[in-house]
């Protein structure tokens, strides 16, 4: 499913974390079993999901959430975005679907509802769908370590300094790594870009993320590698995520992006969802941008050798994805309906709730991502203080990827958003912030109040 391209990490993914990506046993083998099916349940949902329907009939002001679009135009005009597509969801109705700018300047194709975005990490919480698909039926435990599914993993060390000669001083775990620190990035590995330490420069030399990978291979890598910190002692993005990518096909026997594909896109509708644009979709290819030094949009890819228009062997699992704005809103909304869409339900509700509680040990006192009032769950971002984290609802989770996608589901308002551009670069403008603003003042009818 992927596209084959080769990572590099040396600079393009150094600005903001969260802005940024704000995975030697044998290959598995298809299980000789039939794949479990998505369960049929009765439609619990008010009407068909993402039906069009007024901002005034879910109790928001149709001239407040245009300014929406107003904002994403003007900094189109501003040269400082190609374009943009928005989204909102209320109460299960789509009430704004606006794209303004280009898919790609230099031919002026204008930007479309349909576009195909690389989603860089909103691939994380799909990703986490498919490990709690296979946690409800009994694979595995949160609190399970995570070398009882991946061999590799057994007995890794934890570096503790250098000597005097630059040579790696390591000890051993003070325990062994488990799931619930691997799906909350505590577990102690790294992304090779987010700190200078000598682990992440093994994670650099070794090309971690190699597209032309083997799973295994990738696995085997991260086996030959210290832990950067000890697990459970601190949040530090990593590539625990396309471990997990990893630990789906150990614990399904089937290849990661068939297990996708087979549990969650096909179920859902996520038609535009893959890990490469096909040949027939490239006319709908969103084209990716950087800033010269004048601060002129140029375009360019982000991370060296990227092509997603081939299909790789790596499916990261972190950062692979391609998908369109109605793809993402869909699974969204299946997150905020409890797990299920359209009658297919693909977890119980109390699974996804597991999924944005704070997963963080009881005893951390900031989770370390930067962003006060904020925690972390299984693959999502979780507000645990709308004042410190500058927004509304307590319970909001989310994430972003690295070319600027974002999205938020807030159960408490039962609402979701998700907006998509492809952009890189220091000069580019805190869209999630300001939509975050536009959208809310644009809510008349408030549910936490």
């Amino acid at each position: 499913m992927l596209s084959r391209r080769k990572i590099h990490f040396q600079s393009a993914f150094m600005f903001s974390a969260l802005a940024l990506l704000l995975a030697c046993s044998p290959a598995p083998q298809s299980s000789s079993t039939p794949a479990p099916q998505p369960e049929l349940v009765p439609q619990m949902s008010p009407g068909i999901a993402l039906e069009r329907a007024t901002p005034e009939s879910v109790g928001m002001d149709s001239e407040r959430l245009s300014r929406v679009t107003g904002a994403m135009q003007d900094l189109v005009d501003e040269g400082r975005l190609a374009g943009v597509v928005t989204a909102a969801v209320r109460d299960n109705k789509l009430v704004h679907f606006e794209s303004v700018g280009y898919r790609d300047l230099e031919s002026q194709d204008p930007m479309t509802n349909d576009a195909i975005f690389r989603i860089y990490s909103m691939s994380k919480p799909i990703t986490g769908v498919a490990m709690m698909i296979l946690y409800e039926e009994g694979k595995f435990r949160l609190s399970d370590p995570v070398e009882q599914y991946l061999p590799e993993f057994k007995d890794l060390q934890v570096f503790a300094g250098v000597d005097d000669d630059g040579n790696l001083i390591t000890e051993p775990q003070d325990h062994k790594m488990t799931i619930r620190e691997l799906m909350s990035h505590t577990g102690g590995l790294s992304y090779g870009v987010f700190s200078r330490s000598p682990v992440d420069s093994l994670y650099l030399d070794a090309d971690i993320l190699d597209a032309n990978q083997t799973m295994d291979e990738f696995i085997g890598k991260l086996g030959d590698i210290p832990l950067r910190q000890q697990p459970g002692s601190q949040w530090h993005y990593s590539v625990s995520v396309d471990v997990q990518g990893a630990l789906v096909e150990r614990l399904s026997g089937q290849r990661f992006g068939d297990f996708l594909e087979q549990r969650i896109f096909e179920p859902l509708g996520m038609t535009d969802t893959d890990f490469h644009v096909p040949e027939e979709k490239l006319s709908r290819f969103a084209q990716v941008y950087n800033y010269d030094d004048n601060g002129e949009l140029v375009a360019r890819e982000g991370f060296e050798g990227a092509n997603f228009t081939i299909d790789p062997e790596f499916e990261s699992g972190g950062g692979g994805l391609v998908g369109s704005t109605m793809d993402y809103l869909r699974f969204s909304q299946m997150l905020l309906n409890g797990g299920e869409l359209d009658g297919v339900r693909i977890l119980a509700p109390l699974t996804v709730d597991l999924m944005h509680r704070n997963q963080l040990p009881a005893d951390f006192k900031d989770a370390g991502m930067g962003t006060p009032g904020t925690s972390f769950g299984l693959d999502f971002a979780v507000i645990e203080d709308p004042v410190e984290a500058e927004s509304y609802s307590k319970g909001e989770y989310y994430w972003g990827g690295a070319a600027g996608t974002w999205f938020w589901i807030d159960p408490v308002e039962d609402l979701i958003f998700v907006g998509m551009i492809q952009q890189f670069g220091n000069g580019r403008p805190d869209v999630r912030s300001l939509s975050r603003r536009l959208v809310y003042q644009s809510i008349m009818e408030p549910k936490g109040l």
